[in-house]
């Protein structure tokens, strides 16, 4: 068993789409419209720790219309979609926001995650999450990507801070 980083700092929860919100899996149409199945679990922990006071943020490479009117009916606000550069875009909003990096869980999947991860005070990652990202991540949840692992991450996390 993995021993759990020191979550008592985090206000924010920053989750990339592709592979932690979902399964990775694309469905695609004929109208060009591309497909994704989300976890109703995970969106019930992201709506709760929204209510509860902690921000949450989504940075991700791929810009879907769809997409955004999940993460928008879940009540986040801070949806950065089509981003080229990740940790940019993470850098600039924990500066308009007076974020301290240190109070950010960042959970990623891949390659592209790789650099935000590297800069934030614990980074995490499903299950199924690529090697290398397992490698680097403080925590490695027990659910892969689109099957609990945000809401395992957030419910540890407001659980530890007595907060859930």
């Amino acid at each position: 068993m993995q021993a759990l980083p020191d979550f008592r700092n985090i206000t924010t929860f920053i989750f990339d789409v592709d592979g932690v919100m979902t399964d990775g899996t694309l469905l695609c149409f004929s109208t060009g419209e591309q497909a994704r199945a989300f976890n109703i679990k995970d969106g019930y922990a992201i709506r709760h720790a929204l209510k509860k006071g902690y921000r949450v943020a989504i940075i991700s490479g791929r810009n879907e219309p769809g997409v955004r009117k999940r993460l928008e009916s879940l009540d986040i606000k801070d949806i950065y979609l089509g981003a080229e550069d990740k940790l940019d875009v993470f850098q600039n909003y924990l500066y308009y926001h007076g974020i301290d990096p240190e109070a950010v869980l960042y959970m990623g999947d891949d390659m592209p995650d790789l650099e935000v991860m590297q800069h934030c005070g614990i980074s995490a990652c499903p299950a199924d999450a690529a090697i290398d990202i397992c490698d680097i991540s403080q925590y490695v949840a027990t659910a892969e990507g689109g099957k609990g692992a945000v809401r395992e991450v957030i419910e540890m996390v407001m659980k530890l801070q007595k907060r859930w």
